[in-house]
Parts: structure tokens; C-alpha cells; sequence
């Protein structure tokens, strides 16, 4: 019997080779690829080894200096990862290496993730609270990496390698699951870079638009979505700064105190190992006071337990004519970004961006960032609607103006 060639579907070399390209002469350094002599973390799972193969190539292409962080994915019966939490007594789920990664921080200049899940639901019977848990330990190492970030002296990409679990959870074959990602990130195009930065110029239009408005308030507004939320003071629009690929999306961190209304998410997320769906929060005095799910909605009000994980930390719309993405991929990276007759909107609960704030990041003190309404929190988790709404810019001089409609910014 021949094997099924769908199931053994892989890009090409000349694909990887492109796909490398993007992440390490584009997506890094905001747009402008590595400097030679910087160093670069490259943390890859094994299943992805044709990929590390070429970014390590591009790394070392360019002058850089590759940290290997090559794990190891999990097979057939193997969990690794449910298995840390299985064994792992109080002490040894806090065990932080604060020296370690400390030293890792100061040591890298950027960051590449790929992305390349065997087992979407590994974690699906460990109590969420472990995970919790684990997470809010490792706080001090996101914390080190956003000082350096609002510095200017460290970025960040994260991207997907095509998995057999990937696709089936999306109900694609992988074959079309690569050519979603392909297609996504112009791997199809003689020059993905070129084409990068022509759709970040004319998304960098619209953002431009958008901080020249003097916006109060924004509205979103539609069958499944009446939310009013605080732009705050000293805030930007944010964009094509290359952290995830692909990514089509205009986002801020709004002051996070002045929520009020409610959402429903028409996309599912992927929690702890857990599939949540049919999620429904509402919103008072800026904080979550409601929240249900039709699935798992024990998963969902336990990550709402964790500090400040009830707070807006990010809000953010993708307007249909960039996003090249068309179908569902159950991946967050991907579904935040779809386009779609109604392009899409999603909200982050949990921590913010900083550079969002418009002004210099450097050297500023925890109490900088409160005052001004910056949630903080171990915690940023994506929830995505793709029903349609109307977004409407309450301006500082009382004025009001529709900034985007039909899935797309009208400005």
C-alpha cells in the first residue's frame, strides 16, 4: 500500500528557505532583520527540524549568533509536558532559575519562536491552577524581556510550523494547512520581504489615521459585541512591527479602568490543553464581572482567577483587505489575523503592550505604567470575534466618527 502523500506533505526547501528569510531579515529588528554580530534564541521542537535547519542558515547568513533551545515534541504515547506536571512536587512547579535566565536575557538581542503542536490537548487533564501556578513564576523572565524590549534592545517573532494535530484540529488536510501558511506569509511571491513591507506601508497608513485622531473612547458595537472601552492618556495605535508572522493587525492597550458593557467570541480558544467555546464576559468598572462558556467554562474562569487576568490588556481589529488568511486555523497566531466577510476584533485579557504608549518606554517604573492604566499580569490571553460591528471613535471634544465597518477601517 503507498503511503498517503498528504499525510507526508512538506514545503519544499526553497519555501523554508523564504520562510526563514522573512522571520530573521525582516520580522526581527522591527521590520529591519538582524545586525551582524547579534545573537538570536532559536527555540524549535524537533518535529520542526527542516525549519531550524534554515533559520539557523539565515541566522548565521546574516552574522548573527545562534542560541539553540531544540526540544523535544511529544510522540504517540510520550507527553513531556503533561508528564512535568504529573511528577513535579509544590517545590519543583515554582522552581525558578533566576540566575539562568537572567543571564539568557541579557545575552540575547532577539527571539524566535516556531510553533508546532503534536498534542493541542496534552495538558487537558491537569488542573489549570498547576499551570497557573508555573506561569506566574516565570513572571520575573517576561518582565526582564519587556524592560529590554522598551529599551529598543531586544525583539521578538513567533511563527507556525504545519503539524499533523495542527491541521486536523483546524478539520484541514496538511497539505492545506501549509498552503494557508504559505499563502499567509507570501511564501508564494518571488520576494515574501518586499511584499511584507509593501502591506505593512499601507496597514501603516491606517494607523497613522488612526493617531491623528484625538480618540476618547471607542465603541464597538453588533449582534454580539456592545463594549465601551478607554482609549487613556499617552496612547498609540500599534502595528507591523514584525512580532508575529503573518500578522495584519492594528491593536493598543487601552486604559484597562474603563471597560464597561459585554462581548461575545464566536472563535474558540485553546486553554491549558482545554478546547473553551462560546465564550461570554461582561464588563464593569473595567474588571471582568461575568463570564460564561458553553465548553469548559471551569477552564476559562480559572484563568480569570489569576492576577489581573480579569482586566483588557490589549484591543485590537484586522481589516479584511490585508489579512490573507481565509480559512479557520486553531491556532491564535492565525485566527486573530483572518479577514473574512467581517474581518475580525479581538480583545486581550491580561497583560498590556507597552509600546502602545506614546511616548519613551525606557526606564520607566512599575508605577508609570499603573498610573496610566497599563494592566499587568503574567497572563495574555486572546479572544477573537469574527461577527460583524461597527467601531466608533468617541473623540476628546465630544465628536463621534465610525473608524471601521464591514470589516474594514473607514478613515
Amino acid at each position: 500500500m503507498l503511503p498517503d502523500m498528504n499525510h507526508m506533505h512538506q514545503p519544499s526547501q526553497k519555501i523554508l528557505e523564504k520562510y526563514a528569510d522573512v522571520l530573521v531579515n525582516f520580522a526581527l529588528g522591527g521590520g529591519e532583520g538582524i545586525k551582524k554580530g547579534e545573537t538570536v534564541r532559536l527555540t524549535v521542537y524537533d518535529i520542526a527540524k527542516p525549519f531550524y535547519i534554515e533559520l539557523r542558515r539565515a541566522i548565521l547568513k546574516a552574522g548573527g549568533n545562534v542560541l539553540s533551545n531544540y526540544l523535544l515534541a511529544d510522540e504517540g504515547k510520550i507527553n513531556l509536558e503533561k508528564e512535568f506536571y504529573d511528577l513535579a512536587n509544590e517545590e519543583q512547579l515554582k522552581f525558578f532559575p533566576d540566575k539562568f535566565l537572567k543571564g539568557l536575557v541579557d545575552q540575547i538581542d532577539h527571539s524566535i519562536f516556531i510553533d508546532s503542536e503534536t498534542n493541542k490537548f496534552a495538558l487537558k487533564d491537569v488542573d489549570p491552577k498547576k499551570i497557573m501556578a508555573t506561569s506566574q513564576v516565570y513572571k520575573p523572565f517576561k518582565e526582564w524581556r519587556d524592560e529590554k524590549e522598551n529599551k529598543g534592545k531586544f525583539t521578538w517573532t513567533m511563527a507556525l510550523y504545519a503539524t499533523e494535530a495542527m491541521a486536523k484540529e483546524a478539520g484541514l488536510s496538511l497539505k492545506e494547512y501549509w498552503e494557508q501558511i504559505i499563502k499567509a506569509c507570501f511564501l508564494d511571491k518571488a520576494n515574501p520581504v518586499k511584499e511584507w513591507k509593501n502591506i505593512y506601508g499601507k496597514i501603516g497608513e491606517y494607523k497613522n489615521k488612526l493617531n491623528e485622531l484625538k480618540i476618547d473612547k471607542i465603541h464597538i458595537n453588533g449582534p454580539d459585541v456592545d463594549l465601551k472601552i478607554n482609549m487613556g492618556e499617552k496612547r498609540k495605535w500599534v502595528g507591523g512591527s514584525g512580532r508575529n508572522v503573518p500578522s495584519f493587525e492594528l491593536f493598543t492597550s487601552p486604559d484597562w479602568r474603563g471597560a464597561e458593557g459585554w462581548a461575545r467570541f464566536n472563535q474558540p480558544l485553546y486553554s491549558y490543553g482545554n478546547l473553551v467555546e462560546g465564550i461570554e464576559l461582561e464588563f464593569k468598572g473595567g474588571k471582568v464581572s461575568k463570564a460564561k462558556a458553553k465548553k469548559n467554562e471551569k477552564v476559562l474562569l480559572e484563568m480569570i482567577k489569576a492576577d489581573n487576568a480579569d482586566k483588557i490588556g490589549e484591543f485590537s481589529l484586522t481589516d479584511k483587505r490585508f489579512s490573507r488568511i481565509t480559512k479557520f486555523m486553531g491556532e491564535t497566531l492565525y485566527d486573530e489575523n483572518a479577514g473574512g466577510p467581517n474581518g475580525n476584533f479581538h480583545i486581550a485579557l491580561g497583560s498590556s503592550y507597552h509600546d502602545a504608549f506614546d511616548g519613551d518606554m525606557a526606564d520607566k517604573p512599575k508605577e508609570h505604567w499603573q498610573n496610566l492604566g497599563f494592566n499587568d499580569s503574567a497572563i495574555h490571553t486572546d479572544l477573537v470575534s469574527t461577527s460583524p460591528r461597527i467601531v466608533t471613535a468617541i473623540l476628546k471634544d465630544g465628536t463621534e466618527k465610525i473608524i471601521y465597518k464591514n470589516g474594514q477601517f473607514c478613515l
